[in-house]
């Protein structure tokens, strides 16, 4: 029987080919900050080189996948991608034909028609490139996580600050679990 399930996701979203993506920002354009994404998160196909469509974090949509997963704790990569932004959205929810919704829709129309409900966050300019503890990280930055940890109703477990597996922040070790 599992006792973990470690999930795996990055600080934003991001996305390859079409599809409903709510929270979806331009990245083709250069000084945008989807572009900032995309070109510092080197977001492109490792196979096809194909750019990957990027946004802000969509907590609502994590959240639904956490409950279909099982996961019970969660790795967030590429914080470091975030260093340097002046401010932080994150997706809490979505409204959908005047509703307020916590978590994404099942049905693609219905996700397709969602405006994301968005809260955001002062950024950083202190990097976090290489941190390997919570401590290193500035309060910004913890800030987030912490808030990122609440709307998911998971705990963030590792976080991953730079493509080097030294530099990883183990909040909660997956073997000790």
């Amino acid at each position: 029987m599992l006792h973990y399930m470690l999930g795996i996701t990055k600080a934003y979203t991001t996305r390859v080919g079409s599809g409903p993506f709510p929270t979806e920002l331009d990245w083709e354009q250069p000084g945008t900050v989807g572009y900032h994404l995309s070109t510092v998160g080197q977001e492109r196909g490792t196979v096809t080189g194909r750019a990957r469509r990027c946004g802000w974090l969509d907590a609502a949509a994590l959240k639904r996948s956490i409950i279909i997963n099982g996961i019970t704790g969660l790795c967030l990569t590429k914080l470091d991608v975030l260093d340097g932004l002046s401010e932080i959205k994150m997706c809490v929810g979505y409204e959908l034909d005047g509703r307020q919704l916590d978590i994404l829709p099942l049905d693609a129309d219905e996700i397709e028609a969602c405006t994301p409900v968005f809260e955001t966050f002062p950024g950083w300019t202190e990097t976090t490139f290489g941190a390997t503890s919570l401590d290193a990280l500035p309060a910004n930055a913890r800030a987030y996580l912490k808030r990122v940890e609440e709307v998911i109703g998971a705990p963030i477990d590792m976080v991953s600050t730079g493509p080097d597996r030294e530099h990883t922040i183990v909040l909660r070790h997956p073997y000790s679990a």
